[in-house]
């Protein structure tokens, strides 16, 4: 005989449903702001990650906490527009890395300024100290998450 669902089923649940709109809505904010440079946000997003350094695509859906199928495709769109190449990998002789290229960081720097606009009107609104707390119980969450999903 199974247990009813308790409490603390229907807190994860909330979790889940505030942390699936607020993904929704950065994800729209971030689409709107990458568009007037050609971009989506996920095509944004995987730029961003390959500029901080480049990655192999397994390395960035990693980073991402995305599937590597999902990159890859994006990964290959990037390189067929210009934005971004694969350069071979001292490390590993099959997994390239992905990096942008010239066209990709000036691509990256189009939606800039409204990013900045967002940013400071979030915290303007929410404050520093309340961003960062937030941020980092986020992570703590997701954290919690993947240890669970390691079990």
């Amino acid at each position: 005989m199974s247990q009813a669902p308790g409490p603390e089923t229907s807190l994860l649940g909330e979790a889940s449903l505030t942390a699936s709109r607020l993904h929704g809505r950065l994800l729209a904010a971030h689409d709107r702001m990458a568009r007037a440079s050609g971009l989506t946000a996920a095509r944004w997003q995987i730029l961003e990650t390959v500029a901080e350094r480049p990655r192999t695509v397994s390395d960035t859906a990693r980073h991402l906490g995305t599937r590597r199928q999902s990159v890859q495709r994006i990964a290959d769109a990037l390189v067929d527009a210009g934005l971004a190449e694969y350069l071979p990998n001292p490390a590993h002789s099959r997994a390239r890395l992905l990096s942008p290229t010239e066209e990709g960081h000036e691509a990256l720097r189009g939606p800039a300024p409204e990013r900045t606009r967002m940013a400071r009107a979030l915290l303007a609104e929410l404050g520093e100290e309340e961003l960062r707390h937030t941020l980092a119980r986020m992570e703590a969450l997701s954290e919690a998450v993947a240890r669970w999903e390691r079990r």
